[in-house]
């Protein structure tokens, strides 16, 4: 197995089991609240709506993102794509390409930056009445952009060269993920 192949599976299961159990603890926390709060009289999760907006939510976001960038959901500018030269069209799309990758290094740079200088402070989140260490749910963050800048790159050395790079199956051949229709 190739490592796009294996970038591809980490993807996959960042976003299916990572973001899926985020989705599914968001749901059961909301429930959970809603619940206790017109049935009970109370506050059945103390802090859930602090670990829902600092923790499962952006779980579910930075670990859905690169596998939503590989399989092609985010917005791009084609419309002219069949109205080009093929070389042209080439050009075009590598220098768009590489201007996303310079502006995701920049971000990428404060991101870890930020996530760097909260992991040596220690940053926290206040739950109910405790804090929390908030620095893993930070780290998550350049991950995500890391594996984003990998296949921003592969694509970059695919549009610019004309060519795949081996051992990747791209979004239009096979899925680098199984996907499973019911």
């Amino acid at each position: 197995m190739g490592f796009w192949q294996k970038l591809g599976k980490l993807e996959g299961g960042l976003a299916s089991v990572g973001a899926g159990f985020c989705l599914f603890a968001i749901m059961i926390m909301t429930v959970l609240s809603v619940l206790g709060r017109y049935v009970f009289n109370m506050d059945l999760i103390p802090g859930g709506y602090n670990l829902i907006e600092r923790v499962a939510f952006p779980l579910l976001v930075f670990w859905a993102v690169p596998l939503a960038h590989r399989d092609g959901m985010f917005p791009k500018f084609d419309m002219l794509q069949a109205k080009l030269p093929p070389l042209i069209h080439r050009i075009l799309a590598s220098l768009v390409l590489l201007v996303e990758i310079i502006i995701f290094l920049v971000v990428m740079w404060h991101v870890t930056d930020f996530a760097w200088k909260s992991t040596e402070s220690g940053r926290q989140f206040q739950i109910s009445s405790t804090h929390w260490p908030i620095w893993p749910v930070i780290l998550m963050v350049p991950l995500a952009f890391g594996l984003m800048l990998l296949e921003m790159c592969r694509l970059f050395w695919v549009t610019a060269t004309g060519r795949d790079t081996p051992n990747h199956r791209t979004a239009d051949k096979v899925s680098p993920v199984p996907t499973h229709h019911s």
